[in-house]
C-alpha cells in the first residue's frame, strides 16, 4: 500500500526535475562586461552571457572599466559553467 503511494510522487519529481549540464572551462576571452569566451574540453569556443549581470557595453560610459574588470577576474582561469535556459545550451554541443 505504502508504494502505491510513493510511485506517483517519484514519478512527479523526475518528471519536473530540472537537468543540469554543468560544465568546466578555461576563460580565454572577455568580450564586455558581461560577456566571456570559454574553451570547451574538445576545444570548442563557447560565448558565455553571465547570468544575472548587466554591464555597459564597450562603446558605453565605462564599458571599458567594466570589461578589464571582468577580465582581472575570470580571464585564463578555470570556471564551471551552468547554462540556465535552452538558449545556452546550443553552444555547448561537444562538451
Amino acid at each position: 500500500m505504502r508504494q502505491k503511494r510513493i510511485l506517483p510522487v517519484l514519478l512527479l519529481i523526475l518528471l519536473f526535475a530540472r537537468v543540469v549540464y554543468a560544465f568546466t572551462s578555461k576563460v580565454i576571452g572577455v568580450t564586455d562586461g558581461d560577456t566571456v569566451v570559454v574553451l570547451t574540453k574538445d576545444k570548442a569556443q563557447v560565448k558565455v552571457r553571465l547570468y544575472g549581470i548587466d554591464c555597459p557595453k564597450k562603446s558605453q560610459a565605462s564599458g571599458s572599466k567594466a570589461k578589464h574588470f571582468t577580465a582581472d577576474m575570470v580571464f585564463g582561469k578555470k570556471v564551471d559553467v551552468e547554462p540556465v535556459d535552452r538558449t545556452a545550451m546550443a553552444g555547448r554541443r561537444g562538451c
